[in-house]
C-alpha cells in the first residue's frame, strides 16, 4: 500500500483557449466538410481528365473524423461515371475491419467485399461480417463488388495479382481499381506503398500526420540506398510533387474543448485547428472520493489535460519500468472505480450540431474502452496489465473495460480516460525513443473525457539541462523527435500538481 503525505494543489495550464479563439459544433465541423468537398472536386477533375493528379492527401489530426471523410469520398467516387470499382486498404486488419463494417452499412453488403487472410477470418468482428461480404479466396470475390477492402500485404501479394486476373480491369481498362483509398496513410512505409501503387491510377491517402512513423520497420528492399528511409511514411515522399494535392482537416471531434491547446501544441504548423466539442459538452461525474485521489480525479474531470508528478518513491527497476509509480496509479484507479463515476456527453449530428446529451455509468460503456493505461515498454505494460487484472477482478468489471497497452499498439484507438506514464518519467536525457513525437502525441490524444499523465518529479529539471539535439532521425522530414523546447511547450497546456508519498510504494500491490 502507498501512503501519502499531502494532496496536490494544481497549477492551471499557462496556455488556454480564449473566448472566440476556437470554433465549435457545426461551425468547426464545417471546416472538415469544406476540406473534403475540395478534395472531391480534385478527384472529380482528375477522373474527368481535366486535372493531372495522381495522389490526393487528406492530412488529419488525431480524432478528426478522417474515417467519416474517407467513407464520404468512397461513396462519392462510386457515383462518378468513370468509376466502376475502388479499393480500400490500410496496413493492419484492425484498421480495415471497421471500414468494411461502415462501408457495408453505407453501400450494401453485396457491393462491399472484405478480402481477408485465411488465418484471420475467425478474428473478424461480427458487425463487420454482417455488414460486408467476407471472403478469403480470390475466386470467391463477387464480380459485382464495387468496393474491395484488404490489407496492403494482401493486395501486394500474389493474391492481388490473381484478383486482377479474375476480375479484369476497372473502368479505365488498365488497373484493378479506378481509385485506391489508403487509410492511416502516414503509418504505411514507402516500400509497402510501392507494392500496391499499381492497383489504381489515382490514390487517396487519409491519415493522422501526428502518430508514430510507419508500423513496418522490416525488410528494406532499397537497403543499399543510403538516402532511402524504410521508416518514412509514403506521403512524405510526395509533399512537393506537382501531381500531389493535399489539404488539412481543420477540426477534431475527439477531445474535450479544454484539450484543444494540447492538440494545437502537437499540430503547431496548422493554420487552423478547431474542436467540435464546446466547453461543457463533456464531463465526468465523480462518486465520493477523499485525499489525493479526490484532488487528482477532480482535476481530470474538468477535461483539462492533467500531469501529476510523484515525489518520494523508491527507485524504479528502470526509468520506464516503474513499479512504485504504478503502485500510486493503481491506488488512484482503485479509488475511482470503488467510488463509481459516470460520463456525460453530447451526441452530434454528422454536421456537428448537438443532438442530445447522454449519461453513461462507468460500467455501461460499450463503444470503446473506458480506461486505457498506457506505457512505453512491453515490460512496463506487463506490470500495468497486472494492475488492470487486479482492478477488474476486485471491482467485478466487464472484460476489456479497463485495458493496458503500449503506446505504439494503442495508436488509432479511442478511450474515455487515459492514464499514462510520461515517456520522460525518470529519464536522465532525451533520446530517440523517449522523445519520439508520435509516441507522446498518441499518448496524449486518445481520450474523449479525461487525460492523466503521471511522472516522477524532475521533468522541468530534465528539460532545462538537456542538451540541444536535432529533431529528425534517419533523415526523415518533419519534427519526428521532440527537442526540449517542444516538450516544454506541450507541458504548458497541462494542469500540474505534485504528490508526495511515503516509501512503501515499492510494488504495485493494490490498495
Amino acid at each position: 500500500m502507498t501512503s501519502t503525505s499531502h494532496s496536490p494543489g494544481f497549477r492551471p495550464p499557462s496556455v488556454t483557449i480564449r473566448p472566440g479563439d476556437a470554433r465549435h459544433h457545426e461551425d468547426a465541423a464545417a471546416g472538415n466538410h469544406a476540406a473534403t468537398t475540395a478534395a472531391l472536386g480534385v478527384l472529380d477533375a482528375t477522373l474527368d481528365g481535366s486535372a493531372d493528379c495522381e495522389r490526393i492527401l487528406l492530412r488529419a489530426a488525431a480524432g478528426a473524423g478522417k474515417s467519416h471523410a474517407l467513407k464520404r469520398m468512397v461513396g462519392h467516387a462510386l457515383g462518378h461515371r468513370k468509376v466502376r470499382r475502388v479499393g480500400v486498404t490500410a496496413f493492419t486488419n484492425k484498421q480495415v475491419w471497421p471500414l468494411a463494417e461502415a462501408l457495408g452499412k453505407q453501400l450494401g453488403k453485396h457491393r462491399v467485399c472484405l478480402f481477408a487472410a485465411r488465418d484471420r477470418v475467425d478474428d473478424i468482428p461480427e458487425p463487420a461480417r454482417q455488414a460486408a461480404t467476407v471472403v478469403c479466396e480470390t475466386y470467391d470475390v463477387p464480380d459485382e463488388a464495387a468496393v474491395i477492402l484488404a490489407t496492403t500485404h494482401k493486395f501486394g501479394s500474389r493474391a492481388g495479382r490473381n484478383l486482377y486476373g479474375l476480375l479484369g480491369p476497372a473502368h479505365d481498362g488498365e488497373h484493378l481499381f479506378d481509385v485506391l483509398f489508403v487509410d492511416e496513410a502516414w503509418q504505411l512505409a514507402h516500400h509497402r506503398y510501392a507494392a500496391i501503387s499499381w492497383l489504381a491510377p489515382v490514390h487517396v491517402g487519409v491519415g493522422d500526420v501526428g502518430q508514430l512513423p510507419p508500423l513496418d520497420p522490416g525488410q528494406n528492399p532499397w537497403r543499399g540506398d543510403r538516402t532511402y528511409n524504410p521508416y518514412r511514411a509514403w506521403p512524405t515522399a510526395y509533399e512537393h510533387d506537382p501531381r500531389t494535392w493535399s489539404v488539412d482537416l481543420p477540426a477534431v471531434w475527439r477531445p474535450t474543448a479544454p484539450q484543444l491547446p494540447l492538440w494545437r501544441a502537437f499540430y503547431r504548423d496548422w493554420d487552423v485547428l478547431d474542436c467540435v466539442a464546446a466547453p461543457g459538452d463533456r464531463s465526468i461525474e465523480l462518486g465520493p472520493l477523499d485525499g489525493d485521489a479526490a484532488a487528482v480525479w477532480g482535476q481530470v474531470a474538468t477535461g483539462v489535460p492533467t500531469l501529476v508528478e510523484v515525489d518520494g518513491l523508491e527507485d524504479p527497476d528502470a526509468p520506464d519500468v516503474d513499479l512504485p509509480l504504478l503502485g500510486v496509479v493503481e491506488r488512484w484507479l482503485d479509488a475511482l472505480l470503488g467510488a463509481g463515476f459516470a460520463l456525460r456527453q453530447w451526441r452530434y449530428h454528422d454536421d456537428g450540431r448537438p443532438k442530445r446529451e447522454v449519461r453513461v455509468d462507468h460500467r455501461e460503456l460499450r463503444d470503446h474502452p473506458l480506461i486505457a493505461v498506457l506505457a512505453t515498454r512491453n515490460q512496463a505494460v506487463d506490470d500495468a496489465q497486472d494492475v488492470v487484472d487486479r482492478l477488474t477482478e476486485r471491482h467485478g468489471l466487464p472484460p476489456g473495460l479497463v485495458q493496458a497497452s503500449t503506446v505504439d499498439s494503442w495508436q488509432g484507438q479511442t478511450n474515455a480516460i487515459t492514464v499514462a506514464v510520461h515517456p520522460l518519467s525518470g529519464a536522465s536525457a532525451l533520446d530517440d525513443f523517449n522523445s519520439a513525437f508520435g509516441r507522446l502525441a498518441v499518448t496524449c490524444t486518445r481520450a474523449t473525457h479525461g487525460l492523466l499523465l503521471v511522472s516522477r518529479t524532475g521533468l522541468d529539471d530534465l528539460l532545462a539541462a538537456a542538451p540541444a539535439r536535432p529533431g529528425t532521425p534517419l533523415g526523415e522530414p518533419g519534427t519526428r523527435q521532440l527537442p526540449r523546447q517542444t516538450h516544454a511547450r506541450i507541458l504548458e497546456t497541462f494542469a500540474r500538481g505534485t504528490v508526495e508519498v511515503g516509501h512503501r510504494a515499492s510494488a504495485a500491490t493494490g490498495a
